[in-house]
């Protein structure tokens, strides 16, 4: 054997690259470490909480791909299990997702050539789904991610989720052979095909759907912590599958989910060695990138909501390495997509979960669950065969008007043109083009106005001279013990440079004496929807820890944006209006450093009158 080849010598060239500051290999060691058990109790009953919410949601992603449901819950096992071994974030719930189970039904319902064979083609586009993100990882491609606009994604989504409303009609009129027949591509293709199959309509699937839709709304708002799609999906399928199985009428021909054995639950690796498999793998490239980019968009965004609001730091290329090595686990298991569930991973944070061990307990109930389910026919006992999929579309429905976020598209139509313009472009693509097209669409367009405008922003250190004046300092020096911070932004403040909210915050809150952060934005513009939200997250973390933000020097722009938004009520909370309070000092040309110094007042009035000592915040990349 060479001495270039050498097993160990690649091993250990594989552990240097990996301790080279560019990924952990195997971050959840460092949580084994130190686990107790306090915090095996509180991991165990997060994962009770998620695992009853994973199993009903993965049944149904797997029924909007169109694929059988041990697709979804396969791949909520493996993704639970695998992801947080490798994953940055330790509150992060992986496994199949409305949009990337709608873009791997909108690709196999354009391609009816594969669809016949998309059993088939499914573990082999998930493999290649897993190798695009750890490739992207490792060639850091996550940290480009903050470039792309907050309105593709809720135009996208909200877009999907107009299109998996109308799918599920099918099923709710019990017509989903008729629509299936005539092969509709396109959002206008399924409602013509949904329209003339509308003479086919069943009484029986529609009273079930009816009543399971409604149960479910109910329950949301009367109970809205309990796992309430578990709770309505056992009890619609134990009454209705009950009539079903019995013939009772209008429900004797309703259709229901076909169960799995435990042979379906045997991993096995895509067999890459078949003749053919070239052209397969070319025909699934342009799905496979555009799933293994919203996987990692979806999971990213995730993270950073759930780190706002935990105090952690979003790792966002460790996060894409888990997604990538959560999709190759998935296909293994014969599993769907992966990508970050932002209900799933609310749940376990607001569970009480402490370390990423959560999901591993959760995957754990899930893959029980999913033997226990395939193991029951072999003794007469077929659970699945009562789940009619009326009452499935009926969920789904309800979980798919969700995902259209009212605040969010306000905030996004309302910010800047540009914004507005992303969000309706992104929207219509989504309802005209396949969606591994519309989603870059979307992206096209949103780069195209970030270059159009873009500008990079940057920190610039201020302090106060012997005077009393704010001007640029000469030299860097350490303020021990600050109680308020000063944060000088200038240039262009659009989606590109929201990061630096996010990255400041994390840098100031890890300093306890910190209290009050004064953001000076008077040389910050283009202020958009993106840095709009990331303000407001910003706001309300620090208000959760009893602390403050204040803005200075803001623009007449700046104002208005936050103003049409309606962040800026977030920002004046707190403030006596009446009373002349506020927590925004808008420029004054005249005197550029007036606001500051109202600010300045502000935080000390807020710190109840304390001497405080002051730290003016520069970027430590500038030299």
């Amino acid at each position: 054997m060479s001495h270039h080849f050498h097993p160990r010598r690649i091993f250990r060239r594989l552990v240097e690259f990996f301790r080279g500051g560019k990924l952990d290999g195997l971050p959840i060691r460092q949580t084994l470490r130190n686990y107790t058990k306090d915090k095996f109790r509180a991991d165990g009953k997060a994962a009770l909480n998620v695992s009853l919410l994973d199993i009903p949601q993965g049944i149904a992603y797997a029924a909007i791909a169109e694929l059988p449901i041990v697709f979804g819950i396969a791949c909520s096992a493996a993704a639970s299990i695998i992801a947080p071994l490798f994953a940055g974030s330790r509150h992060t719930i992986l496994g199949p997702t409305n949009a990337t189970a709608f873009m791997l039904f909108g690709f196999f319902a354009v391609e009816p050539m594969l669809a016949v064979r998309e059993t088939q083609l499914v573990s082999l586009l998930v493999m290649m789904v897993g190798i695009f993100c750890v490739l992207g990882a490792i060639l850091r491609v996550a940290d480009l991610l903050q470039y792309i606009s907050r309105s593709v994604l809720v135009g996208y989504v909200s877009g999907a989720a107009v299109l998996i409303m109308t799918n599920q009609f099918k099923h709710l009129l019990g017509i989903a052979y008729e629509v299936d027949e005539q092969r509709p591509r396109t959002f206008v293709g399924l409602v013509e095909a949904l329209l003339r199959s509308l003479h086919h309509a069943d009484w029986g699937p529609v009273i079930i759907g009816a009543v399971t839709f409604a149960a479910f709304m109910i329950m949301k708002r009367w109970k809205p912590r309990w796992p309430n799609l578990a709770i309505i999906l056992i009890l619609v399928s134990a009454v209705f599958g009950t009539l079903i199985q019995q013939g009772v009428e209008p429900f004797a021909n309703v259709a229901r989910f076909k169960t799995f054995t435990p042979q379906d639950l045997i991993p096995a690796f895509p067999q890459l060695t078949r003749s053919g498999i070239f052209e397969d793998i070319s025909a699934l490239l342009g799905v496979a990138l555009a799933i293994a980019f919203l996987a990692c968009l979806e999971n990213t965004l995730m993270a950073k909501t759930i780190a706002s609001r935990s105090g952690d730091r979003a790792d966002v290329n460790q996060d894409m390495f888990a997604v990538g090595m959560a999709n190759m686990a998935s296909a293994i298991a014969g599993g769907m997509p992966a990508s970050g569930s932002l209900l799933r991973s609310t749940l376990n944070f607001s569970s009480g979960a402490l370390t990423r061990m959560s999901s591993v307990y959760s995957g754990v109930l899930v893959l029980s669950a999913a033997l226990l389910i395939a193991w029951l026919p072999t003794f007469g006992i077929s659970l699945i065969d009562y789940v009619p999929k009326a009452a499935l579309a009926a969920l789904v429905i309800g979980i798919a008007l969700a995902l259209i976020n009212r605040h969010n598209i306000r905030i996004c139509a309302r910010s800047t043109p540009d914004d507005a313009a992303v969000l309706v472009i992104t929207f219509l693509s989504t309802l005209i083009a396949p969606l591994h097209v519309a989603i870059f669409i979307g992206v096209a367009v949103s780069i195209t106005l970030f270059l159009r405008k873009a500008s990079r922003p940057h920190l610039v250190e201020y302090e106060f001279n012997d005077a009393g004046e704010l001007r640029q300092m000469g030299e860097k020096r350490q303020r021990p013990n600050p109680a308020i911070s000063i944060v000088h932004v200038e240039g262009d403040l659009f989606f590109g440079a929201a990061e630096l909210f996010r990255t400041q915050i994390q840098r100031t809150a890890a300093d306890p004496s910190l209290k009050i952060l004064i953001l000076r934005l008077k040389n910050a513009r283009h202020l958009d929807a993106t840095s709009v939200l990331a303000l407001e997250d910003l706001i309300k973390f620090m208000r959760a820890n009893d602390r403050h933000v204040l803005i200075s020097g803001a623009t007449r722009e700046v104002y208005r944006v936050l103003k049409n938004s309606g962040v800026l009520n977030t920002v004046q909370e707190g403030a006596n209006r009446k009373g002349g309070e506020s927590n925004i000092f808008l420029n004054r040309p005249s005197n550029p450093n007036i606001s500051t110094r109202d600010a300045l007042k502000r935080a000390q009035q807020l710190m109840g009158g304390e001497k405080a000592d002051i730290r003016i915040f520069y970027d430590p990349a500038k030299k």
